[in-house]
Order: structure tokens, then C-alpha cells, then sequence
């Protein structure tokens, strides 16, 4: 009782359990640790069976008194606790369990474990199984009554132990079980009972207000019946003496539903529900009674048509079908476990099926793995990689998906997990976890932190990794295809948040690059792609794949035929700085300052100082909004570029945090860093502006060319202007001058356009009235219809 009540029971069951005196014992009754004043106490606390002894129930408990006087022997005094048990009983009913549904779980666990007893006491000795059939367990609601009724042909029960199992709270009567069958090696143990802590049989009280059990055990004669109401200190043992309620053999438990939930529970269709998910892979048939139909044909008196008379005597008979209603039992547990059986020995189309009924899927999945773990955590596992991404935006990422179930003994105990068995970028993969000795609570609902968890956990994950391992390297690469875009963003966010297992995660990666744009390459691809002098690999990140071809970062690269990676999600970018290096090949973004091609041609050094004077006068046109200005070793054809700092945001990921909803907008202009303003001495565009530079650096046109190329220069290499209105001002501005009588215009509407600038002027003059002149009376010196 201890173990059980400390530490399931919580600080609030000290207040039932009152201290009293008692008589003395033999010293050597209890033995406690010398100086630690810990009590040994029995296993459980006796409900009692009659009126007489009140609420109060003693539970036997031994302390050592630890005072001892100077020549004399310290002499024991033995203390029972008091519990009282209507109130323990509420705190087992209506704290250990979040979900009301729980309680067939337990009682078909209870029922599982009977039988499991019987078939074993059956190997050496086969009289017990002589009669009471099957073995097989029933449910029956009663939604007129108001009940539900479950029916095992197990072991049964004696009177003894029915005081002993239901009358003791917390005993459990299948531990005592395996305690027996460990004690006695040659009959071994069976490590497939569910029982553990005593306390499930009451979870009954959840939803019943009181609780029948007639039971009848092959080792004796006599049928006896046990009955108690919720929120009672008691209960009640008879012998049953009527013919017709009598069992063959086994137990059958009755509950009497609350009113409350009389509607929910004793309805057929929840209780098959209930146990096609909880007990669906127990070892025993489990049926519930259903209501069915069925087609029947039936005869009857066809009527005369009009015009014709009835021969008397003479009927015909017509047949017709009819839908008729029935009740009969139903499997409820068709699914067998297929984790129990041998990998060897299962087809890939069991598989297949397993998967879909399992997770109620209409795709074959892509890949599976069946293991069993051994050693220090023992489990068996079947895990699935889904045939298509889910289809709910909700379900991305979502740590709590409920695609891993995890089975004690083949009892479903849950799939709400937050991480404990699978990260949350695996949280795509489904499958089963069953284990016989998993740490959990005593209401079997959740699983407890601990070690042997954490090894669950990275032996599963191991598996994951192998078997999309498998499918990376198959032979048909249209697997992986669409395993990487159902599933790419799931590896990609494994690299932001599993940094142990990037070694793993990594040569699952895929992206386009300059040199494969129809498909992906992986990085190990691009490895064994590089040249002896390369030695980063370089990337770039935009918001399309398009953009990334016409990136103007991308000139020089492609003429040195070096590969660039192209990143167009937005996850990309993070992954790719969380990695750093692979194969100690560093990530190098294209569009940052400092790009060193390796294998690049001396600096011209006379170039350099023939624009060092124009570099100076660009910086001092654009002032603040660049760092500096200088040439470029990236481009071939474009006339300029802005590069962002070694240490800032690139323009990609100044986008995406910019759409942030939650983004802190004082840290923009901290983190954006540095732009640097870079130009193409090769570029027709940048000689003229060097010439202005020399020959008329005050020209209001040049700095307006400056002013533009900078504007378009944010917008190739991935930025946003600040104003784009003003942007499109300054380009019709250039367009007019470009255009500007090229292709020649008629004169009326040259005369037009005199017109209208004379009216603006005339608009803006104070004081000044001038006749305006309307467009039609503007005649042109061709004019035919001129007087």
C-alpha cells in the first residue's frame, strides 16, 4: 500500500489516514531501518465487509521508536493508520483518471487477465477448462435498463478472493499471480498479464452508481455474488441460489449506470467504438451485442387488379424483400496484432492492410519497419512513413498528431504524446509501440519521464532514420521523390532542432541548383560534383526558383562552371545555418560580402585605382544607405549589385522577417546590418559614370542615374525599396526621357501637349489670366478643311 498510495494517491490522502494507538508486538514483527523511522506497511487497505467497524479501517503499519534511555533497552510500541475508506475511495475513482471512457478498458483487461490465469493453470491441469466453453469475453448494454454488462469464462473468483481482490483496495490479484509463478521456476512465468496496481476494478465507479459481480471459480462448487454502491464504505458477499443467473464457470460484472451517463455508455455503437480502440488487440475474441440487418424475402396476398375478380380459394402469393432488424454479438476485435509476429514470416500486403485499418488510411505507405528492441528496454514496434503528406494545415508540425499509439501488453493505453517518443519534425511517421514494462502512472494514462523513455525514444528515432534511409537509396528514385515533397520541411526542421543528429539528417536534404534546375541533388551530390580547388559550398537564397536563375550574384559562379544551391522555401535559409559545414565543406552565401572563388584571377590593381575616385563620389551621392562602394568580383553583366554584411540578414531573410506577425520591429534595423554597394567596371553604364565622375561631378543628371541605379540595383538583388511610388516617379521620368520623339508624334498632339503645359503654368502664375485655347481649335497648316 505504500508504493500505491505515495505515489498516486498525493498529499490530499494524509488527511484520511489518522494515526491511533494500539497493542505491542514481538520486536522481531518489525524490523525497521536503524535511525530512519521509515514504517513497513501491508499491501492494502481492507474495505471492510460489514457496518459494525464504522469508516474507520485499520491498515496495519510497524514503527520503530528510536528513543532510547541511558541502561535500559528501548522497548517498541505499535501504531495502526486509520483510512478512511469512502474518502480513499473517491480519490482512487476521481483522481487517477482524466477520461471516464477508461473504465472497460480496465474491466476488459481485468477480464483478459482471468482468462489468460485460466489457460495457463490449464496446462497442468485440464479439468479446469472442462467446462464453460471458449474462451471469450462479452459485452452486453442495456440502453432500456441502463446497464452494461461484461462476461468472461475465465478463471472466477472464490469468496476468499473475492474479499481478497475486490475487498482490498490496492491489492492487486495478478501481481500475486506473477509473484506465485516466478516462486514456482517450473511452471515459468507469463509476462503477457496486464494487471499492476489493484485499482483498476474501481474505475467502474466512474460511471456506475453501483457494481454486481457474480462469479464462479472451477475450484469450487458455489456461485457467489459481490455487490457495492459508489460512495459507500462497504460492500456485500452472497451465495448465489438461483439456477437461471448461474455460470458455467468465469465472472460477470454489471454496472448500473449513472444518469448521467446512462445515455452515452449504454449505447451500443460507443461501446464497440470504445473497444475497438482500447482493447482491439487483446488475445481473447471480445463481442459486443449489436443491432444488425438483413434481407428477407416474405410472401404476400397479391390484390386483384381493377376489371378482375377474385376466384375464391385462389390466391396468389407475391413475393417481396423486406429490411428487417435483429440483435446478435458481433467481433469487435477482428486486427490481430501483427507486432507479435515474425517479421519473416509477414507479407508486405499485411502490411499495407494493417496500416489502413490501423490509421483509417485509403494509401499504401511508403515505406515500413517492424523491430524488436531487447536488453535493457524491451518493446516491439511497427512503424509506417504515410503515402502522402497530411491534409491538414493543423497537422504540420504538430507534436501531437496521435500517429503513435502506444500498447502495454496490447492494451492501448495512448497517443496523446508531446514529444516524449518521437521530436517534432518526425511527428509524420504513424506506427505501434507496445511494451510489457513501460513507467507508467497507476491510471495507465500517462507515461512518466525516465531513462528508459529517453532510450525508447532514440532507438525509434534510429529506426525512422533507417528506414527513410532505405528509401533514399533505392534504385527507384520516384519513392523519395515523393517522400521529399510530402515530407521535405519535416528533415529540413530536423536540422534547426536536432543537432545531434545532423550527420543523419544532412544526405537527406535535397535542393535545385544551377546545374540540375528540372530536379534536386542531395549535398552529397554536390560534393562529389566540386572541383579539387573549390572549397566551399555556395548557395543562395530567394523567394522563387526563378529569381534565383536571374540573380545577378549568380554571373561569375556560372562562368567559373561552380554549382549553386538554390534555396526558394523559407525554412531553407535557417536549415542551412544551422548545418554550418558538411564533409567540412563550408556554407558560403553567394550574396554576403567576402565571397572568395578560389581559383580567381589576380585583382587588377590599375582598375582598381581608376574607379577608386568613382567609388568615393558614388558613397558620397548615396550617403547613409550603403556602407561603402566598391567593385565587384561577382558580376559579368549586370552594371551593379548591393550585398548585404558578412554578419547581417541576407535581403532573403530580411524578407521573411518583415512578414513576421509577432516580429520585433526595432530589431530590423539592428539585425538587417550593413549594405555594401558593389559595380561592374566592364559596364557601359558605370564608364559613363566614371567619365561624369572626372569631367562634371556636380551634373544633376548623373546623380540622378546614381540615385536610379541604386534603386534598381535593391531590387535584382532581392530587396524592398522603401518607396516604391518614388521608384516608379524616377523610372517614367527616364522612359520619357528615352522615348522622348523617338518614333515622332503628330502635331496636334504636340500642340496638345503645349497646351496643357501652358495651363499648368498658367495655374501656377498669380495674378496672371491667360486665354486658354481648346484642342479643336488648334489647326494644323495641312488641315483640308482649313478656310
Amino acid at each position: 500500500m505504500a508504493p500505491a498510495m505515495s505515489g498516486t494517491l498525493g498529499a490530499s490522502s494524509v488527511a484520511a489516514l489518522r494515526p491511533c494507538a494500539g497493542r505491542r508486538v514481538p520486536a522481531a514483527s518489525s524490523v525497521a531501518p536503524r535511525g530512519s523511522g521509515v514504517a513497513r506497511c501491508a499491501r492494502g487497505v481492507r474495505w471492510g465487509s460489514g457496518s459494525s467497524r464504522g469508516r474507520l479501517v485499520g491498515v496495519r503499519c510497524d514503527a520503530a521508536v528510536a528513543e532510547k534511555p541511558a541502561g535500559e533497552e528501548a522497548t517498541e510500541e505499535k501504531f495502526e493508520y486509520q483510512a478512511e475508506v469512502s474518502r480513499l475511495m473517491d480519490l482512487i475513482v476521481h483522481s487517477l483518471y482524466s477520461h471516464k471512457e477508461v473504465f472497460l478498458r480496465e474491466l476488459v483487461s481485468n477480464a483478459s487477465d482471468a482468462l489468460d490465469k485460466l489457460r495457463f493453470l490449464g496446462v497442468t491441469d485440464s479439468s479446469l477448462l472442462a467446462d464453460g466453453g471458449e474462451l471469450e469475453i462479452r459485452i452486453k448494454p442495456d440502453p432500456d435498463a441502463g446497464t452494461i454488462t461484461i462476461t468472461d469464462t475465465g478463471v472466477g473468483m472464490t469468496k476468499d478472493e473475492l474479499k481478497d481482490c475486490l475487498g482490498t483496495i490496492a491489492q492487486s490479484g495478478t501481481s500475486k499471480f506473477l509473484k506465485a509463478l516466478k516462486e514456482n521456476k517450473d511452471l515459468g512465468a507469463d509476462n503477457s498479464l496486464i494487471g499492476q496496481f489493484g485499482v483498476g476494478f474501481y474505475s467502474a465507479f466512474l460511471v456506475a452508481e453501483k457494481v454486481v459481480v457474480s462469479t464462479k471459480s472451477p475450484k469450487s462448487d458455489k456461485h457467489y455474488v459481490w455487490e457495492a454502491v459508489a460512495d459507500s464504505s462497504s460492500y456485500v458477499i452472497k451465495e448465489e441460489t438461483s439456477p437461471e443467473k448461474m455460470l458455467t464457470r468465469g465472472t460477470q460484472i454489471t454496472l448500473f449506470l449513472r444518469p448521467d451517463d446512462k445515455y452515452e455508455f449504454a449505447d451500443p455503437s460507443r461501446i464497440q467504438g470504445l473497444v475497438k480502440n482500447y482493447s482491439q488487440f487483446v488475445s481473447f475474441p471480445i463481442y459486443t451485442w449489436q443491432e444488425k440487418s438483413r434481407t428477407v424475402e416474405v410472401e404476400e396476398d397479391e390484390e386483384p387488379k381493377e376489371g378482375e375478380e377474385a376466384i375464391e380459394g385462389e390466391k396468389k402469393k407475391n413475393k417481396k424483400t423486406i429490411t428487417e432488424k435483429y440483435w446478435d454479438w458481433e467481433l469487435a476485435n477482428e486486427t490481430k496484432p501483427i507486432w507479435m509476429r515474425n517479421p519473416k514470416e509477414i507479407e508486405k500486403t499485411e502490411y499495407n492492410e494493417f496500416y489502413k485499418k490501423t490509421f483509417n488510411e485509403f494509401l499504401d505507405p511508403l515505406a515500413h519497419t517492424h523491430f524488436t528492441t531487447e536488453g535493457e528496454v524491451e518493446f516491439r514496434s511497427v512503424l509506417y512513413i504515410p503515402g502522402m503528406a497530411p491534409l491538414s494545415n493543423e497537422e504540420i508540425m504538430n507534436p501531437k498528431t496521435k500517429n503513435i499509439r502506444l500498447y502495454v501488453k496490447r492494451v492501448f493505453i495512448s497517443d496523446d504524446f508531446d514529444g516524449e517518443l518521437f521530436p517534432r519534425y518526425l511527428s509524420f511517421v504513424k506506427g505501434i509501440v507496445d511494451s510489457n514494462d513501460l513507467p507508467l502512472n497507476v491510471s495507465r494514462e500517462i507515461l512518466q519521464e525516465s531513462r528508459i523513455v529517453r532510450i525508447m525514444r532514440k532507438r525509434l528515432v534510429r529506426k525512422t532514420f533507417d528506414m527513410i534511409e532505405e528509401i533514399a537509396e533505392k534504385d527507384d528514385k520516384e519513392d523519395y521523390k515523393k517522400f521529399w515533397e510530402s515530407f521535405g520541411k519535416f528533415i529540413k526542421l530536423g536540422c534547426i532542432e536536432d543537432t545531434g543528429n545532423h550527420k543523419r539528417l544532412a544526405p537527406l536534404l535535397r535542393f535545385h541548383s544551377s546545374k540540375n534546375e528540372g530536379g534536386t541533388i542531395s549535398l552529397d551530390q554536390y560534393v562529389e560534383n566540386m572541383s579539387e580547388n573549390q572549397k566551399a559550398i555556395y548557395y543562395i537564397a530567394t523567394d522563387n526558383l526563378q529569381s534565383a536563375k536571374t540573380a545577378p550574384f549568380l554571373e561569375k559562379l556560372v562562368q567559373k562552371d561552380i554549382e549553386v544551391l538554390y534555396l526558394i522555401e523559407p525554412i531553407d535559409e535557417v536549415t542551412i545555418q544551422n548545418l554550418q559545414t558538411y564533409k567540412e565543406k563550408k556554407f558560403v552565401d553567394i550574396s554576403k560580402e567576402d565571397l572568395e572563388l578560389g581559383d580567381e584571377d589576380e585583382e587588377n590593381q590599375e582598375t582598381k585605382q581608376e574607379y577608386t575616385l568613382l567609388c568615393d563620389w558614388v558613397k558620397q551621392q548615396l550617403g547613409d544607405k550603403v556602407a561603402k562602394v566598391q567593385i565587384s568580383k561577382r558580376l559579368s553583366s549586370s552594371p551593379c549589385v548591393l550585398v548585404s554584411g558578412k554578419f547581417g540578414w541576407s535581403a532573403n531573410m530580411e524578407r521573411l522577417m518583415k512578414a513576421q506577425t509577432l516580429g520585433d520591429t526595432s530589431s530590423l534595423e539592428f539585425m538587417r546590418g550593413r549594405r555594401i554597394f558593389e559595380i561592374n567596371p566592364d559596364h557601359p553604364i558605370v564608364k559613363d559614370l566614371n567619365a561624369a565622375c572626372k569631367n562634371e561631378p556636380d551634373s544633376t543628371e548623373a546623380k540622378r542615374a546614381v540615385e536610379l541605379l541604386y534603386d534598381t540595383a535593391l531590387i535584382s538583388s532581392g530587396y524592398t525599396p522603401e518607396s516604391p511610388a518614388e521608384l516608379g516617379g524616377k523610372i517614367y521620368e527616364m522612359m520619357a526621357i528615352a522615348l522622348g520623339g523617338r518614333w515622332g508624334r503628330s502635331d496636334i498632339e504636340e500642340a496638345e501637349a503645349t497646351v496643357g503645359e501652358a495651363s499648368v503654368e498658367a495655374d501656377s502664375s498669380e495674378g496672371m489670366v491667360t486665354e486658354v485655347i481648346e484642342p479643336s481649335e488648334v489647326r494644323p497648316e495641312s488641315d483640308p478643311w482649313k478656310v
